[in-house]
């Protein structure tokens, strides 16, 4: 996500123009795959996991970086085409990446912090198809789950540029102000209410209060995993995860917060489908 240029210098006009030149053409691919779903949908998700998984292990051990990024990638195909439930192993992989997550900071030894990774990054092939498979609403939730991430990171940019402010964890990320995050829990839950309502027969299913706390806890987890990556780079001293994408650094930093939101919804959908 995006940090917010508060206390720093700000992007000159050429890097703004690259970076929304950038996510214009990733949104436009990623919304695509979506709307086409099936094994196309699938197959860009393992290859982004596989991308985060190198970048992750090229951060934290600067080894096995590669070899993580294909496993990561071969494993994510083969569970989601292996003859089990999807939502079981949505379930187990939001929990085991919540747990690796709470574990990185605390970890010294680098196999520790590399499973750690692969749990990460496994997260983007397994939870994503198991909601874009879901009956009837498949396709609206994976579209919910992009307008919170991406009116949030949007909204704390320029509501941060543009009011500045108290930092909100400047020890972690320097240059994120309260302002930002406000502006952007707040055009998140926004964005993410007015996409559930615009898809038919979806209000009959689930009421506003819901949908709006739902997008609101969206909204704020998907900041937290923004921070959480911020700390992992700054722990091992590293600006970017990479340089795979022009004006944004890499898969690790534009989906941090998305990240935090799959888990979320992945233990959801897990704990709906449990008989108490």
């Amino acid at each position: 996500m995006s940090d917010q240029p508060s206390g720093g210098p700000a992007a000159g006009p050429s890097e703004l123009k690259l970076r929304i030149a950038s996510a214009l053409v990733l949104a436009a691919g990623i919304v695509a795959a979506t709307f086409v779903g099936g094994w196309p949908f699938r197959l860009i998700w393992a290859l982004a996991a596989g991308l985060v998984a190198y970048e992750w292990l090229a951060i934290v051990s600067r080894r096995n970086a590669v070899p993580a990024g294909i496993g990561v990638t071969i494993a994510g195909l083969a569970l989601g085409f292996a003859p089990i439930s999807p939502v079981a192993l949505a379930g187990v992989s939001a929990f085991a990446a919540f747990f690796g997550a709470l574990l990185t900071p605390v970890l010294e030894k680098r196999n520790w912090l590399e499973a750690c990774g692969v749990a990460y990054a496994l997260a983007f092939a397994l939870i994503t198809p198991a909601l874009r498979a879901l009956p009837d609403f498949g396709f609206a939730v994976i579209i919910w789950t992009f307008a919170v991430c991406w009116l949030t990171d949007i909204a704390a940019y320029f509501t941060g540029r543009a009011l500045g402010g108290p930092k909100l964890m400047p020890a972690i990320s320097p240059k994120k102000t309260w302002s930002g995050a406000l502006g952007g829990t707040a055009a998140g839950t926004l964005g993410g209410y007015v996409v559930w309502v615009l898809t038919p027969g979806a209000a009959a299913v689930v009421g506003p209060a819901f949908v709006i706390a739902a997008s609101l806890s969206a909204s704020i987890v998907s900041q937290a995993g923004d921070l959480f990556e911020s700390a992992v780079k700054r722990r091992f001293g590293t600006k970017d995860s990479s340089k795979l994408i022009p004006g944004h650094g890499g898969f690790f930093d534009r989906l941090d917060g998305y990240w935090a939101v799959l888990v979320l919804a992945g233990a959801a959908l897990f704990l709906a489908h449990l008989e108490f």
